[in-house]
């Protein structure tokens, strides 16, 4: 969501968010105040981010609603950034990004996920793949683009995260009440359209983000004004674990907060704000204790 439209919703959700519930026995605890690091510049419109695994240091981040088709290579402290340009790409709404297996064994890909639909009007959506690029490369020119429709009608969606052991995309809407689980099964293909079919319910409305550890044991959704923690047993089904209860997290609250990753070492885990008029935009980190 774009900042035109993110102030009126972002007040919606500071009543209308839905809990998590905060004594869930997780087992786990990360730190209630996070590092800041001061962006010395602006990633105006950051929807999305994940930690690069062959950039070892540096987070992907992306913008949405019609900003140009590009990635930004950060680094993990804030101070700096290079850019990656998708040739021929559209940036209608890009609103998460993920790194995940894709159809070569051994590879890391990207996905963008074009999946912003603020008015619940658009037939189709999409993701952008492609192999993670190298530090200092400024322009992709070959990438895979899957279009999916849900089975039962267009969804504004702002997250979604892969199961590295079947290759399936889960996406979560956002302006359902509570958000929508829906499951785009591997093999999708590239060629037509695929279809994402709804999974269940969460325990929670107004999903901006969300993130799966690297090894898939560990699980976060991001609302505007809140953080839901849970854990998974790596034989479990994915989609089982998103009825898990949730712990709610402590958050520092960003101006239109809408991207959350872990580390690739699972150390902690990283937010990032769209900017607000006039305030200093910084990127959280938030370290397991």
């Amino acid at each position: 969501m774009n900042g035109r439209t993110g102030a009126r919703f972002f007040l919606v959700l500071l009543l209308a968010t839905g809990c998590g519930k905060k004594n869930a026995d997780n087992n786990i605890s990360y730190a209630d105040t996070p590092r800041a690091f001061e962006m010395k510049n602006s990633i105006r419109e950051a929807s999305g981010i994940a930690a690069s695994q062959r950039n070892p240091g540096y987070l992907w981040v992306e913008e949405d609603s019609n900003n140009p088709p590009q990635l930004y290579l950060l680094k993990n402290d804030g101070t700096g950034f290079t850019t990656c340009y998708l040739k021929n790409a559209v940036n209608r709404d890009w609103e998460d990004i993920a790194l995940a297996a894709g159809p070569d064994t051994g590879k890391q890909y990207i996905y963008i996920g074009e999946i912003g639909d603020n008015d619940g009007v658009h037939t189709e959506s999409s993701f952008y793949r492609l192999e993670e690029p190298a530090a200092g490369t400024d322009t992709i020119g070959s990438y895979d683009k899957i279009t999916f429709k849900y089975e039962d009608g267009p969804r504004d969606a702002e997250a979604f995260v892969i199961d590295n052991r079947t290759k399936d995309i889960f996406v979560i809407s956002k302006r359902d009440s509570p958000s929508r689980l829906y499951r785009l099964s591997w093999p999708y293909r590239t060629d037509s359209m695929n279809t994402a079919k709804f999974v269940t319910n969460l325990s929670m409305s107004g999903v901006t983000s969300a993130a799966l550890s690297a090894n898939g044991t560990e699980l976060l959704i991001k609302t505007y004004t809140s953080l839901y923690y849970t854990k998974r047993s790596l034989t479990e089904p994915l989609a089982e674990v998103f009825s898990h209860p949730f712990t709610q997290l402590s958050y520092q609250l960003e101006p239109q907060g809408e991207a959350v990753c872990f580390a690739r070492d699972s150390s902690g885990f990283y937010t990032l704000s769209e900017t607000g008029a006039g305030l200093q935009q910084n990127l959280y980190f938030y370290p397991k204790r």
